[in-house]
Parts: C-alpha cells; structure tokens; sequence
C-alpha cells in the first residue's frame, strides 16, 4: 500500500473534527439541517487552518443520502464515491493552474448538465485569486445565478485580490489560526493513534513552529517520524528546523546584556559550528529578547519551562525595560542588514561586536538621563533670570529706521506671552492623563505598543490634535509599529475619550525638532542685515 503523508492521513471528514473552526462549522451545519445552503461559497484564511478540508466535508454533506445532524455520515455510496475521488458531480480544480478564460468557460459550459449520482454538482476552486481577469469575468453571470442543482465553493489565502464583484455575490468565512493549545490536542491523538512518543515540550515546539497551521504542525512532526526517532524531544525538534539551542542563545543575550564580548562570539562560533542558520539565530535571538521584555513588563510566559523562566526573570533583572526594547530594534536592524549582505557572517560579528560596545551604551544611557532631567525642568517650570547669560556694556539699541526704536517692554511681553502659552499646553488635560492612557495599553495587553510608547509624552497642539512626543525619536522599527492602522486607531480612541471629543494624533521626534533649532544666530542682526537697513547701537 502506498504512503500516506499524516496530514492526508487524518484530514478531517466531519465538521465536528474540523479544529479551532467552531464559529464556521457551527454555521454551515445549522444552514444543511434548516435546507438553506448557498449557492456560493468564500473560504478565507491563513495556509493549513482546514479550507479545503472544510469545503470536501460541505460538498458530501449536501449530498449525504443519510445526513445526521448537518454531518456527512461517510458510509453511504454518494460519500464513498466522493471520499474516494470517483464522484464526477464534485469536481476540484486549483486556480493556480488552471486560471484561464477557457477553464472557466468549460464550467459554464457544465453547468447546465444534470449532477449523475449527486443531489447538486459541486465546484471547488482552490487558490481563487490566482485566476486572470478574464476568468474572473467570464465567471460573474454564472456565479451570481448558478442553475438550483450547482454549488460553488472558493478557497483562498488572499481575499483582497478577488473582484468586489465576486465577494458581493459569495457567503465570506474567515478562518481563523488555530491555537496551540488546540494543535497541541490534535497532535497528541496523532501520536496516539500512530504510536509516536513524544515529549510535551516537544509538541510545543511544534505548535509555535506551525504558525497557526495544522498542515505544517502534522508536516513536522511527520519529518521527526521519517528520520527514525523513536521518542521525540525539543532538541529533536530544533536539530531538525535548524533552530539553535535554548541554552546557545540564552549565553549569547546573557553575553550581550553584560557586554561581555569573549562570551558572545565564543557562543556563536559554536552555534555555527553546527551548522545553523545565521538569519535563524539572529530571529531567535530577537524573539527571546522580545520574551524577556513581556516577561519584565507582565511577570508571564507561556511556552517556557520553570527553569527556563528562572533564567528569563534573571536576565530581566540585569537590563531596564528601555535597553530590552533598544536590543529588539537594533537586532532588527542586524537581521535586515544581514539579509542585504553578500558578507553575512561579518556583518553579524560585527553588529554584535557593536551591542556589545559599553561605551557607546553608556553615551546612549548618559543622554536619557540628561533628557529625563530636561523633561523634568520643563515640567516644573524653568527661571529665565538663573540661565547664565553673557553681560552686555551696550544695554539699550535702537533701530534707525523709518519706524519708532524696539522696547525692550514689547519683547518682555512677548516672551512672557509665550511662557504662559507653553505653560498652558503643558499642564493640558491630556498631558496628565497620558500616563493613564500608556497603563490601559499595558492592562489590555497591548505590550508592543505600550513598550514603543515608554517615556513619551502627550501635548494638546490644536483642539483637533494631539501631539505625542518622542524625546528619544523614533527609529524605524517603532514607526512602522506605531503606524500600523490597528495600533494607531487604538492610540486615537484612548485620546478621544480622554478629551471627550474626537481627535487625532501626531508623531512628534523631539530630537529632529531639537536639531533644527539649535541655529545660533542673532536674529535682530540677521533679519536686518538681510534687508540691508542700517542701526546704530546706543549707549
């Protein structure tokens, strides 16, 4: 008998065994008992998350001699013939391949044809989107009035590269990924069913590792079978995907955070020693730094084990929250330019070599401390008479012009004017609520948005905008984040119920604004000299 991969071995053949669908398979069920199924269907989601398996299940379920329940019973000759593949009244075609105007003209064309065995002839199209415009077009009339006897079925990962045509004439689910916790339990009755021992952390790997997907949960674990593992652990797994050791890049981050270089490139020689991936290690690198951070802000981890959080929570007492957040961006930053380079291996020593640097970290910490100071003369109000300031013999100056000589009173007021201005946009509503606003962030478990957030601060600029600034900037990894259009509407919201109107926000990077001030100039004698008029200085 020939072999079957384990993902086709234990596809699902009822909507009862379809996994983390539940909102779907509920649905679909509730329409075949009540004799309301559509026409037309748009399976939307992620790779491996049970579209197609959903969409053979539906198509045997319509035509089941003996329904149960909305379920396909699997035993009659219709569902046998279908399970089989030697039922002609449910035909499977995949876009990617047969995506032109002649392979949809060929279904108008069959259509109109009597199902031979089934109640309804059922069309399942996987990977929708791929099809050409002409196809699309060719595809509308039928689609949108198909005769009674004919159900059509559409399958992709990419929904937003169909016609708003076609979406306005399908019934839309949106799978969603599946849980680990739910992989986990799919794997274990896998494994027990097949005779596989392995470990529970092993399973955990491999629910991480699947992103969301069942199919590439079963694809692992079958390749730790294929090798001849008789019991599966978490190192088997990791050798197997080419992920490093824990204990590898534990040394290396606890190296980074201690600037001990020796230790760093020691751990990496041996990591590549056996042969993994660069772009693999900086990634785990980055994902552990990340877990780090969660677990200083939270004081919780999942996937962890007792000894592994020991050793998490111990790392975390050794660097602050804003250095954790640094290492994530500049690690990124590492991993990008890796990518852009023929020359791997040297760029990935050296950026370590580089964040591994004490000094430069300390000019960088140096600078928060003295920014954190600034922020808080500004806060508490800053006396213009202690600034020291260069004493000037020629105290009064006037302007020969055709206009009256500048007093000093005028300028007195402006600034004055000015104090109190800024004084009044400090001390706004918003400025004392941010705090609050940054806590509901945390609370709601909003981590990587909150941590982009820390030491920022919030000024009403006008009464429909808000200004957040960033005394630190915003490098290239925090904007895209604070960008993203979920975070931002997030940061809105919480703005708009502080104020108790509707707002919007502004990114403010303190340290180009800083920048383009500091022109030390004379004003008074630059604006004049410009305009070429002559003035006397008086004693």
């Amino acid at each position: 008998m020939a072999y079957t991969a384990l993902y086709r071995k234990f596809r699902p053949k009822t909507f009862s065994e379809m996994v983390g669908q539940e909102h779907i398979t509920k649905t679909l069920k509730n329409q075949i008992m009540a004799g309301r199924v559509g026409h037309a269907y748009l399976l939307n989601g992620g790779r491996g998350t049970g579209k197609t398996s959903t969409a053979k299940i539906l198509a045997r379920a319509i035509n089941c001699l003996n329904p149960k329940d909305g379920e396909p019973c699997n035993e009659c000759e219709v569902c046998k013939s279908i399970l089989s593949g030697a039922n002609t009244d449910v035909i499977e075609m995949d876009a990617a391949s047969n995506n032109g105007v002649e392979d949809i003209r060929a279904i108008r064309e069959e259509v109109n044809f009597l199902p031979t065995a089934s109640k309804y002839r059922v069309y399942i199209i996987d990977e929708v989107h791929m099809l050409s415009t002409g196809a699309f077009n060719a595809l509308l009339k039928t689609l949108e009035e198909p005769p009674e006897h004919v159900k059509f079925i559409l399958a992709t990962t990419e929904p937003q590269k169909l016609p708003a045509t076609i979406l306005s004439r399908c019934q839309r689910f949106d799978f969603k990924r599946i849980s680990n916790n739910d992989i986990i339990k799919r794997l274990k009755q896998v494994c027990k069913e097949s005779n596989i021992e392995i470990t529970d952390g092993a399973l955990n790997i491999i629910a991480v590792l699947s992103e969301g997907a069942m199919r590439d949960a079963l694809s692992i674990l079958e390749r730790c079978v294929q090798d001849g593992l008789q019991n599966i652990n978490e190192d088997n797994i990791k050798e197997l995907v080419g992920i490093p050791k824990l204990t590898y890049i534990q040394e290396t981050i606890e190296g980074i955070l201690n600037y001990n270089i020796e230790q760093v490139l020691t751990t990496i020689d041996k990591i590549l020693f056996e042969g993994k991936d660069i772009t693999n290690i900086t990634w785990e690198m980055i994902k552990y730094v990340k877990d780090i951070l969660v677990y200083k802000t939270t004081n919780h981890l999942d996937i962890y084990s007792p000894e592994e959080i020991e050793k998490i929570k111990e790392l975390s007492e050794i660097a602050s929250k804003e250095r954790l957040l640094q290492l994530v961006y500049d690690l990124s930053e590492l991993q990008t330019n890796i990518k852009m380079s023929s020359q791997k291996l040297i760029i990935f020593q050296a950026g370590l070599i580089k964040l591994c640097n004490k000094m430069q970290q300390n000019d960088n910490s140096s600078l928060e401390k003295r920014i954190t100071v600034l922020e808080e003369k500004i806060k508490n109000g800053i006396n213009i008479t202690n600034i020291p300031t260069q004493k000037i013999e020629n105290k009064n100056i006037e302007l020969k012009t055709n206009s009256q000589p500048i007093q000093q009173q005028t300028v007195t007021q402006n600034l004055n004017k000015k104090e109190k201005t800024e004084s009044s946009t400090q001390n706004s509503s918003i400025t004392k609520q941010w705090p609050n606003i940054l806590n509901e962030l945390k609370e709601n478990g909003k981590i990587m948005l909150y941590t982009n957030l820390i030491n920022t601060t919030a000024i009403e600029l006008n009464d429909l905008t808000v200004g957040i600034q960033f005394p630190n900037g915003i490098n290239t990894f925090g904007k895209t984040v604070l960008e993203k259009p979920e975070n931002k509407n997030e940061i809105i919201k919480k703005v708009s119920i502080a104020l108790g109107k509707e707002m919007n926000i502004k990114y403010i990077d303190l340290t180009i604004k800083n920048e383009e001030k500091e022109q030390p100039t004379n004003k008074l004698e630059d604006m004049f000299s410009n305009l070429d008029v002559p003035f006397n200085i008086i004693d």
